[in-house]
């Protein structure tokens, strides 16, 4: 039996910032079902070379045992990753679609997949193009769709499988300045990751969106001073792999 509900929490960290969780997942009456051991998981993560919080996570994931397959459009800022223990390499743009099946076909089993590829725009809806707005939409909403739907069969195979999405609190939960598309795909990226839930919930898939506030990224670096540690996010988005809910 599977007892299905919503949850919301709220995670104070540190700087004062925080990161919002939206939460619909299942709670199963073995409890053992989401304790195996990590070294036995394989974790694929979308476009990691940007953006330094993706690199610790996937070295978090890592250090837990898990083989880790980072990806990302850019070969020379992978190459560094590829040095650490028990994190492959490969390039990918995940606005592709045939790109992201070719390398479905190289992997066997897909434990948890961690959709991270996004854009910030800057600007207020009469400062956004068409051009701006099918951008940002396209890497950072159509994108988790393609991923999604391409990893999805292998994970309803196994019968298990975590999906983390990322969004942000610059989305449904909060309207933020100079932000309309950037926010705008963020809400869909939320709904995109409760409709996953909903609809597999009952097949040992779990679906889960991780919504940030300012986190220590170049993105940031490039336009604040101010570094906020990511340290307690970061600790939150492994939890969502190994607890019994989330």
């Amino acid at each position: 039996k599977i007892l299905s509900f919503t949850r919301w929490q709220h995670l104070n960290i540190s700087t004062g910032n925080y990161v919002r969780l939206e939460k619909l997942s299942s709670w199963t009456t073995n409890p053992n079902k989401h304790r195996e051991n990590k070294n036995h998981r394989t974790s694929f993560c979308t476009r990691v070379g940007e953006y330094s919080k993706a690199v610790l996570d996937l070295l978090a994931f890592a250090k837990e045992g898990a083989k880790v397959i980072a990806t990302d459009i850019n070969e020379s800022k992978l190459q560094e990753l590829g040095k650490y223990p028990g994190i492959q390499i490969r390039v990918l743009d995940v606005t592709k679609k045939e790109q992201i099946e070719n390398l479905a076909k190289e992997i066997e089993k897909t434990d948890v997949l961690c959709n991270i590829a996004g854009f910030v725009h800057h600007g207020t809806i009469l400062e956004c193009e068409e051009q701006d707005w099918d951008f940002t939409m396209n890497l950072n909403v159509r994108s988790m769709y393609l991923m999604i739907k391409t990893f999805l069969p292998k994970m309803l195979k196994q019968k298990s499988g975590n999906i983390i999405n990322m969004s942000s609190v610059a989305s449904s939960i909060k309207g933020v300045v100079n932000r309309c598309a950037y926010s705008s795909s963020k809400a869909a990226v939320i709904g995109l990751t409760k409709a996953v839930a909903a609809d597999f919930i009952e097949q040992g898939i779990r679906c889960n969106c991780v919504c940030p506030g300012t986190v220590d990224t170049p993105s940031l670096r490039e336009r604040i001073q101010a570094r906020p540690n990511p340290e307690q996010v970061r600790k939150q988005f492994i939890s969502l792999v190994t607890c019994i809910y989330v």
